[in-house]
């Protein structure tokens, strides 16, 4: 994601060069597909009928009908490409690296269990939202917690200030893991406190997203880290080899301190995000500091992507042993979602907040490419009564992908679904709040990117204090909106629908 500064001449032309290589890779393997297609009859027979095959087993398959269904029209349309294309990502995909993620996983999690009485006593409280938890922890091992101090924070330059006030008092470990880090002053505030821990002794860690932080800081940049004490790397650097699994990027945003305080939300380590940079307006972000047991999940997170760059795994059971007692406060738990794994998990919360809410669910997000599981959810949602409200940014960062966003604003607004954009400026936080009492916030957009390609972390919260703050800060964000409900309902013409139809086709790329 952008933030209107452009990339520095160095990643400007990594970027260049590793485009460049792997498009002259694929294309290679394209022109010996074609080539073989056009001078050998029984290669260009099998290859139809192997067409007819793969067509035949997407259509079958257990997945989004959207991302398949593109997959089916480019191979129907143009075997030859659509087919080639397939076959590069199936066998130039990343098997070898879900292996190691789930093995990964399975040793991490050992280390976390479920408190029968907790979840017990949740279920008893609201069994929609022990549900919800139940299918967390059944299905992706994460345990929600109870003893756990939750802090929203609905501006995050106040975020920025917690985070540097919890880094100066730690004594033991930092460990750090964002999307973006641009090297400004916001984070050169933070890189001089974790200088000073690394050489008292602290155990410091970062870890950045390659192409999500490319243009915001130089190649030289984790080398500088790891010279100055502190343990730093780039998650999936981006190699001129065409490899799929570049695809896959690391969105999420993780601080742990001590194993006793943990820093997560929709904001990376840019200025833009901490007010000290307007590209589009108004910055609207969140974040959420956790205190307690609940920050044992976001350490484990930390080490499934932190691992695998090393070929034997750390056991990081010293780092979950931290016992920090703090008054039991609500319900918290942390989760995260692999692009790898069997569930789409950040989508099936979503889908159970909206199937649970029976007064009111309101989403926020920058960007609102959906599934058609989740538009029918949200349109049923309303058909039946419940207040189903939507929030999108004003001012957008990216015009193309703005305008896939718009494109499905008919549909919804038909079902009754009330849709707003924050007239301030752009708005990047990622919150779904069910009946005002049921919460998951973090990292994940309702978009095909965070729910499918991406490497998310996010938090489902119930009976705290934060989950008052959050809807207190959403029912503020109304009054500076403007509803477009009616004129996306009634108001698109023939040109601007077909304009619409044809960006719906790539949405699962993007």
């Amino acid at each position: 994601m952008s933030h209107g500064r452009k990339p520095s001449g160095n990643s400007f032309n990594r970027v260049i060069f590793v485009a460049i290589a792997v498009a002259v890779q694929a294309g290679w393997i394209l022109l010996k597909i074609v080539e073989w297609n056009a001078y050998s009859q029984w290669f260009s027979m099998a290859f139809r009928l192997l067409s007819v095959v793969v067509v035949l087993k997407l259509y079958s398959s257990h997945t989004n009908a959207a991302m398949k269904m593109s997959w089916m029209i480019l191979i129907l349309v143009m075997p030859v490409m659509g087919m080639s294309l397939y076959l590069m990502c199936e066998l130039l995909g990343a098997s070898v690296i879900r292996k190691r993620l789930s093995a990964s996983r399975r040793n991490l999690q050992n280390n976390l269990s479920q408190g029968k009485q907790t979840l017990n006593r949740l279920e008893l409280w609201d069994a929609s939202a022990g549900n919800q938890s139940r299918y967390l922890w059944y299905n992706t091992h994460w345990p929600v917690y109870e003893n756990t101090k939750v802090d929203y924070f609905g501006q995050c330059k106040d975020v920025l200030d917690a985070m540097k006030a919890d880094l100066e008092r730690a004594e033991h470990f930092i460990f750090m893991e964002y999307f973006i880090v641009e090297d400004k002053s916001s984070f050169r505030e933070i890189e001089e406190i974790l200088v000073r821990k690394a050489r008292q002794g602290v155990d410091v860690r970062f870890m950045y997203d390659d192409i999500g932080s490319m243009g915001y800081v130089n190649m030289a940049f984790a080398k500088r880290l790891n010279q100055e004490g502190i343990q730093c790397h780039a998650f999936n650097p981006a190699m001129p080899l065409l490899n799929i699994f570049l695809n896959n990027r690391d969105h999420r945003k993780i601080t742990v301190v001590d194993g006793k305080v943990g820093y997560t939300g929709g904001y990376n380590l840019a200025d833009a995000y901490f007010d000290r940079a307007h590209p589009y307006g108004e910055w609207k972000d969140t974040g959420l500091r956790l205190e307690g047991e609940a920050v044992k999940s976001l350490t484990t997170a930390f080490f499934e992507l932190w691992n695998l760059r090393y070929k034997s795994w750390e056991d990081v059971s010293k780092f979950l042993k931290v016992v920090h007692t703090v008054p039991s406060e609500g319900f918290v738990q942390p989760y995260d979602d692999n692009p790898l794994g069997r569930d789409r998990v950040a989508e099936d919360v979503y889908l159970n907040l909206i199937s649970q809410a029976t007064k009111s669910v309101y989403f926020v997000t920058p960007y609102l490419i959906i599934t058609d599981e989740l538009s029918r959810a949200l349109g049923l949602a309303a058909k039946r009564g419940v207040d189903v409200r939507v929030i999108t940014p004003g001012i957008p960062d990216k015009k193309i992908i703005y305008a896939v966003t718009r494109s499905y604003y008919a549909g919804l607004a038909r079902q009754g679904v009330r849709i707003f954009e924050y007239t301030p400026g752009f708005c990047h936080a990622k919150i779904g709040i069910a009946d005002g009492k049921a919460v998951s916030i973090g990292t994940s957009n309702l978009d095909y990117r965070s729910l499918y390609h991406h490497f998310e972390n996010n938090v489902f919260l119930y009976g705290c204090k934060a989950v008052e703050d959050i809807a207190s800060d959403i029912d503020g964000m109304f009054p500076r909106c403007r509803e477009v409900t009616e004129h996306y309902r009634t108001g698109r013409g023939a040109f601007l629908r077909l304009w619409q139809c044809i960006l719906r086709l790539f949405a699962p790329l993007m």
